[in-house]
């Protein structure tokens, strides 16, 4: 049975698929819910096989893979604290739907599925597909994985449109988010014989010193497609943590900062880490490493779903966000990957995440054009 849009966001939101957990009773009620003749469903399993991609297909084969392909993640935040009503529990505050997810991003997810299943009933000239993923929030890993695995012989409808909340503008491109930690070693020692051991805390002091001045360099920096990204158009980096020590009478013999690095189109995940390796190694003896790329997008202003979704919205200027999503390894696929999605940003991953019903109702008016103009 098909729900409302509003009951199955309802439904969605229901289910606690925090990251750190299973997203496999979710992935199994999407499955049920577009389970019909002729629909295929696929799943793309993680490495430990606790998690799950959901690439689902309607319609004939395509070989110049027309169609439309309509992709979201599963996951989404921890609620944390300061909620004034049940996170997992979607309620409608005026004019606003509110829930964890809500926004981020199951929204889109729930107008996905609908109009997958209200078309899919009927026949079709071309493919439609959903790609829903997991982890997006830790890193983009589902669409990591999905991007290394897929069988290439089936080959997804070129048109993409990447779900995340953009207030209802269509993005051409997007930052990267690169994960790097630095690793500082001593030797430990009772802190009454500090001459026995060797600190790994105190030269994380210069480390971060040096850290902070790579930071300036790189505001300072003006690098290609800068001009679309507003307030931030440099690559910025962040110290995010440090971990260090086990206890106040212990010489510490082990220091961890982690950084994020928010690189714009066209620049290398490999040379940023090989820069922060430089300015590390200028200043102290460290391991510096990778830890988790999502990389940056750029899509072509001649792309089709670009074209379609900006001519429809009556939108002229090209639009970029500064976060990471799915689009950069989905591109991988030879997928051309359009931003939009009902729903802000900023209200993503806070207390009290709200969803305006307009923009809910606005979204799925659009994706019903748009499915049945490419399908």
């Amino acid at each position: 049975m098909q729900l409302t849009d509003e009951a199955l966001l309802a439904r969605l939101v229901a289910f606690d698929s925090t990251s750190h957990r299973s997203n496999l009773d979710l992935a199994d009620f999407i499955s049920e819910y577009v389970d019909r003749p002729g629909v295929r469903v696929a799943r793309n399993h993680s490495a430990d096989g606790r998690k799950v991609n959901l690439v689902v297909t309607a319609g004939p084969a395509d070989a110049d893979r027309g169609g439309l392909l309509l992709s979201g993640h599963m996951d989404v935040v921890p609620p944390g604290g300061g909620w004034e009503s049940d996170p997992f529990k979607l309620v409608r505050a005026r004019d606003r739907y509110v829930a964890r997810g809500a926004c981020d991003m199951k929204g889109f997810v729930a107008l996905a599925l609908n109009r997958f299943v209200d078309r899919a009933s009927k026949p079709l000239r071309r493919p439609l597909s959903l790609v829903f993923t997991y982890d997006e929030e830790l890193g983009t890993l589902g669409a990591r994985r999905l991007a290394e695995t897929w069988n290439a012989s089936a080959p997804l409808p070129r048109s993409a449109i990447i779900g995340e909340p953009t207030s209802l503008a269509v993005a051409r491109m997007h930052k990267g988010h690169l994960k790097v930690r630095v690793t500082l070693s001593g030797e430990s020692a009772h802190s009454g014989y500090p001459h026995l051991g060797r600190n790994a805390i105190e030269p994380a002091g210069p480390v971060l010193v040096a850290l902070a001045a790579l930071r300036a360099e790189m505001a300072a920096e003006r690098p290609a497609y800068g001009e679309f990204f507003g307030k931030v158009p440099f690559p910025s980096l962040s110290v995010g943590t440090i971990v260090g020590g086990t206890a106040l009478n212990v010489v510490p013999e082990r220091c961890v900062i982690e950084l994020g690095i928010r690189l714009l189109p066209g620049m290398s995940s490999d040379e940023a880490v090989e820069r922060v390796r430089a300015t590390v190694a200028a200043v102290a003896d460290a391991v510096v490493e990778g830890i988790g790329d999502s990389p940056p997008m750029v899509l072509a202003e001649t792309a089709p779903v670009y074209r379609t979704l900006a001519c429809h919205l009556g939108q002229h200027e090209t639009r970029a966000v500064s976060f990471a999503t799915d689009a950069s390894w989905l591109q991988r696929l030879g997928l051309d990957c359009a931003i939009w999605g009902p729903g802000s940003i900023e209200v993503a991953h806070k207390p009290n995440e709200g969803l305006p019903v307009a923009e809910f109702v606005r979204a799925g008016e659009l994706l019903d054009t748009l499915v049945w103009e490419s399908t």
